[in-house]
C-alpha cells in the first residue's frame, strides 16, 4: 500500500533558499543541534561535484539495447572493465530519520552523509581507500563534495566522531562531517550495494555522465562494508535504474533516447527504498514496489559480477 505522508521535517536554513544559484553563500553557522550542519559551506575544489541528476527505472530486458546505444556515443568509465564496479554504501542518519523524512517531503535543501566503497566488498579492510560523502539537493542541483580515507578513519570520523588527520585543504570538510555526526547524533541506518555501469561524455558532452544500477540489494545491519553478511533486493531483480548527470543540460539525443526506450522517470533514493524495504518507515508513493507491472518483464541481469 502507497500512503502520503503529512508529517513536516524540520525546516533547512533559509540561506539555502536561492532559486537558481547552485552554490549559495554559507552564511554564518546556525548554533543548536536542531540546525547543526545546515550552513552551508563552500565546497572543496578537490572531488566536489555539481550536477543536475534524472533518474528512469528500466526492464533488464531492454538493458542490452540501451547499453549499446550508450556505448556509441560515450565512453565507458575507465575504472569499471567489462562488467562494471560494485558501489556499496554505509548511510547516517538521525534516530528519527530526519534525513529520509526531508527527501520524502522534497524540501528544497537537503543532505545525506554517507561512507562508500567502490569495488569488491569482500576486499574492505582497514586500510582499504573509502569515500566519506556528503551529497545535498540545492533546488534542482545535486552537490556532492567527499574526502578519501582509509577505512579505518573514516569509521573513526563518522562512528566514534573524534578528528582524524587529513590535508589541509580537506580540513573544512572533515569539520563539517563531525559537526553532522556529533550535532544530529547521527548513526548507521542503512546499506546499499549494486552493480554499477558507467558511461562518460566526451567532446560536445563534457560533463555529461549515464549509470545503469542492477541487483539493487540493502541491509539494516552489519553496517561494516567487509562483513559477510547477507543484502536482499530492495529494488525489483527486472528492474535497473538508469542515472543521467549532467554539469547544464541534458543533450537531445539522450532525452530523444529515454524516449524512445519508454523510461519511466523516477524520483527513487536507494537509501529511502532501503529503510522503506526493512520497515523503519511506511512505504512511500516513491517506493518501487515489488509487485510493479515494469517488474514482470524481464529476469535478473545476466551474468554480471556482483562483488
Amino acid at each position: 500500500m502507497r500512503l502520503r505522508f503529512n508529517r513536516r521535517a524540520r525546516p533547512p536554513d533559509p540561506a539555502a533558499d536561492h532559486r537558481g544559484d547552485p552554490t549559495p553563500d554559507p552564511g554564518p553557522s546556525t548554533a543548536g543541534p536542531d540546525h547543526a550542519g545546515h550552513a552551508l559551506r563552500a565546497p572543496s575544489k578537490l572531488h566536489a561535484f555539481n550536477r543536475y541528476e534524472i533518474k528512469y527505472l528500466v526492464a533488464t530486458t531492454k538493458v542490452p539495447a540501451l547499453r549499446r546505444e550508450l556505448a556509441g556515443r560515450l565512453a565507458p568509465d575507465s575504472h569499471g572493465g567489462d562488467d562494471g564496479y560494485g558501489v556499496w554504501s554505509v548511510y547516517y542518519d538521525t534516530t528519527d530519520l530526519r534525513f529520509y523524512w526531508e527527501k520524502i517531503e522534497g524540501l528544497r535543501f537537503r543532505r545525506k552523509l554517507r561512507v562508500r566503497h567502490y569495488g569488491d566488498r569482500s576486499t574492505v579492510d582497514d586500510d582499504t581507500t573509502v569515500y566519506v560523502e556528503i551529497k545535498q539537493r540545492v533546488n534542482r542541483v545535486t552537490q556532492k563534495r567527499r574526502v578519501a580515507l582509509p577505512y579505518r578513519l573514516a569509521r573513526r570520523l563518522c562512528d566514534e566522531r573524534v578528528a582524524v588527520e587529513h590535508d589541509l585543504a580537506q580540513g573544512a570538510f572533515v569539520e563539517e562531517v563531525l559537526e553532522l555526526v556529533a550535532g544530529l547524533d547521527l548513526r548507521p541506518v542503512a546499506m546499499t550495494g549494486y552493480q554499477r555501469e558507467a558511461f562518460v561524455g566526451q567532446d560536445a558532452d563534457l560533463g555529461l555522465r549515464v549509470t545503469l544500477d542492477h541487483r539493487i540489494r540493502g541491509r539494516d545491519r552489519d553496517f561494516h562494508l567487509g562483513a559477510d553478511a547477507e543484502n536482499r533486493l530492495i529494488v525489483p531483480a527486472g528492474l535497473s535504474v538508469v542515472e543521467i548527470k549532467a554539469n547544464e543540460r541534458v543533450p537531445y539525443w539522450l532525452t530523444d533516447l529515454a524516449a524512445r526506450a519508454e523510461l519511466q522517470v523516477v524520483r527513487v533514493s536507494k537509501y529511502c527504498q532501503s529503510v522503506e524495504a526493512f520497515g523503519r518507515a511506511p512505504r512511500s508513493v516513491f517506493h518501487v514496489q515489488d509487485d510493479d507491472p515494469a517488474a514482470g518483464l524481464a529476469a535478473a541481469t545476466p551474468t554480471r559480477s556482483e562483488a
